[in-house]
């Protein structure tokens, strides 16, 4: 019988180079749209060197905005900084102040 090992990074989140979670879509995504962006400018007819500055600009940029954010806001913090500003700070309530005390239901018994 061969003796097998436990794989011990199961339940773990997905991480590369310290970049954790949704933090990998964002770079994987930033350097794609980074490479298309340059492969077009390409296309267009602009300058070869004008490409390659573009390209090496828009990927460090993205590399650390990325780091940056996975350091300030951790493996869950962007997704709750998300959702902290969908929710509304107050709550508006457009009935008079006199409906809140009378009852709802005034029928008379009959």
């Amino acid at each position: 019988m061969g003796t097998f090992h436990i794989n011990k990074g199961i339940g773990r989140s997905v991480e590369f180079q310290g970049l954790k979670a949704q933090y990998l879509f964002i770079f994987a995504g930033g350097l794609l749209g980074t490479l298309i962006l340059v492969m077009v400018l390409y296309m267009a007819g602009v300058p070869p060197y004008a490409c390659i500055g573009t390209g090496a600009v828009g990927a460090s940029v993205i590399i650390w905005q990325t780091f940056h954010l996975n350091k300030k806001y951790g493996q869950y913090g962007l997704m709750k900084a998300a959702a902290r500003k969908r929710h509304p700070r107050y709550i508006v309530s457009r009935k008079a102040v006199y409906r809140y005390f009378h009852s709802t239901s005034n029928k008379q018994k009959s």
